[in-house]
């Protein structure tokens, strides 16, 4: 039996992406370990594969990184293996340095554009740093895939690298278990947004947008780093009665709340490449859902939604248009997507997109 060992920089309980990939694997006869992070608040995991959770002295910034890199580097060498994966750029090192050294394959996972975040825009010296990381290693690699058409194109023009593209979807829900909001809707229609609570995500735009929504909640479910600073907007615009905040959920947990939902936004900004060319797995969520969906004009997202008609992409940024956009699909429009939402889950779903994951491992020799 082949042993797989696959590596993330996250605590593991949210990663729906590695999750799905480790189980296909492990469905395949393969011996699975997935190491990742522990924090004070990680949740325990019950997975059917082993998983190994490291606790750091360093949480963010260069030394995190550098310590990950360096502790990975040494479990990965005395550990018995046959296959290294490496999910995004920041396990890359570690994972590279190994699989040289021992002579065994590694197979590398892009969830994103690394280089082109926008946590990256205003940081010089750490974008170089990881640009010259990725020119280094990229163009050496053979076995890649990566989540969109777009990201892919771009790193094989760049680096010559052939990237396969495995997208983000969710299973098939062939029975979908409806929970329940922590607090009253009073039979309001409901706005979901289910992610990270980051720069760059519209989320500022929807809040603008809800002073001319009525009969309608804006629901937030998720963390970080602008939390706050959302909470404090919703504040001085006086709308606490129509937009609420949900802390982040485990995903077995989130899948049971997103069939409430009349509307489902993924409503990027295009602040660099990374943000243009993502397909965010909460697309998928919406759909498999079957919720309809408003996203960004961007070409992945706006492709989606133009080959499925699922939704709509933005025809504007302005809070008055957005909030009109919005009102047609909740309070007009919702039923139209039906039918074409029953079509595009059983089309967008993991069943399908894990075979060339299970095409690519088994091709390793």
């Amino acid at each position: 039996m082949k042993r797989i060992i696959v590596s993330v920089t996250n605590d593991l309980a949210t990663d729906q992406r590695v999750h799905k990939i480790c189980t296909t694997l492990l469905h395949q006869n393969f011996e699975v370990l997935l190491i990742g992070r522990k924090f004070k608040n990680s949740k325990p995991l019950n997975r059917a594969y082993k998983t190994y959770r490291m606790r750091l002295l360093f949480n963010k910034g260069f030394l995190f990184y550098a310590e990950y890199n360096m502790r990975l580097f040494f479990k990965l060498i005395v550990l018995k293996k046959k296959v290294l994966l490496a999910n995004d750029l920041d396990t890359l090192p570690a994972n590279y340095l190994a699989a040289l050294l021992t002579n065994k394959p590694i197979v590398y996972d892009s969830h994103e554009l690394f280089t082109e975040v926008p946590e990256l825009i205003n940081k010089p010296f750490q974008k170089q740093f990881w640009l010259k990381i990725e020119q280094l290693i990229l163009p050496k690699l053979q076995n890649c895939y990566t989540v969109s058409n777009s990201i892919a194109l771009y790193y094989q023009k760049k680096y010559n690298t052939p990237f396969t593209v495995v997208r983000n979807v969710p299973l098939t829900s062939t029975h979908i278990e409806i929970g329940s909001l922590p607090f009253k809707t009073s039979g309001k229609k409901i706005i979901l947004y289910q992610g990270v609570l980051n720069k760059g995500r519209g989320l500022s735009l929807i809040i603008d947008a809800m002073q001319y929504i009525n009969d309608a909640l804006f629901v937030m479910i998720g963390d970080g780093d602008i939390k706050n600073i959302l909470k404090q907007k919703v504040a001085s615009l006086n709308l606490e009665k129509k937009v609420v905040f949900v802390p982040k959920m485990l995903p077995n947990n989130l899948k049971k709340i997103t069939p409430l939902a009349n509307i489902g936004l993924s409503v990027e900004e295009d602040l660099g490449l990374n943000y243009r060319y993502a397909l965010p797995n909460k697309l998928f969520d919406y759909i498999q859902a079957k919720v309809p969906v408003l996203v960004s004009n961007l070409p992945e997202m706006e492709h989606i939604v133009a080959t499925y008609h699922v939704g709509e992409a933005l025809t504007s940024r302005q809070a008055k248009k957005v909030a009109e956009q919005i009102k047609r699909i909740i309070f007009s429009d919702t039923d139209s997507y039906k039918e074409s939402l029953q079509e595009a889950a059983k089309k967008l779903c993991w069943e399908k997109e894990e075979l060339k994951i299970i095409k690519l491992f088994k091709s390793l020799k």
